[in-house]
């Protein structure tokens, strides 16, 4: 299984970086893409409807400001979506927040907090859904527990 990490804009890379770097601990599979609910809404619907058929088990959402990337994703997926606000206007992310916690019905995210401890809480709660029929995951999970839940 791999999971899907998408960014609104390249300049998130750095942030999501931390969200690769514990799904590699993991030892989670992940591809990462730049896609935009609002730049690019037809190729991130079309990523998005076919990541289930592609292997993909989970999918990350990375925005800031309006943040409707999560959203979209869970418009258009029924896998699991977790969203990670960014904190990348004058704002600082709270707006991002906001907009990717405040999905109405049927339309789930999981939100994690802001910036890089929600990128490293996103991969971490990818491998506790992942970790539900896998127990070498589990056993990972719960070393990670045993070394501070930190890397």
């Amino acid at each position: 299984m791999k999971v899907a990490i998408l960014m609104g804009s390249k300049s998130d890379a750095p942030v999501m970086a931390e969200c690769e770097r514990y799904l590699a601990h993991f030892g989670i599979e992940s591809e990462t893409r730049v896609t935009s609910a609002h730049r690019s809404p037809d190729a991130t619907a079309a990523f998005c409807q076919s990541a289930r058929d592609n292997g993909f088990a989970c999918i990350i959402a990375a925005a800031g400001m309006a943040a409707h990337l999560a959203g979209a994703a869970a418009a258009h997926s029924t896998l699991p979506i977790i969203g990670v606000p960014l904190e990348n206007s004058a704002l600082h992310g709270v707006d991002a927040l906001y907009s990717t916690v405040q999905m109405p019905t049927g339309v789930p995210v999981a939100t994690m907090t802001i910036g890089k401890a929600g990128a490293a809480n996103a991969a971490i709660f990818c491998a506790q859904l992942l970790s539900i029929h896998d127990a070498k995951l589990q056993q990972k999970l719960l070393d990670f527990k045993k070394m501070g839940s930190r890397l």
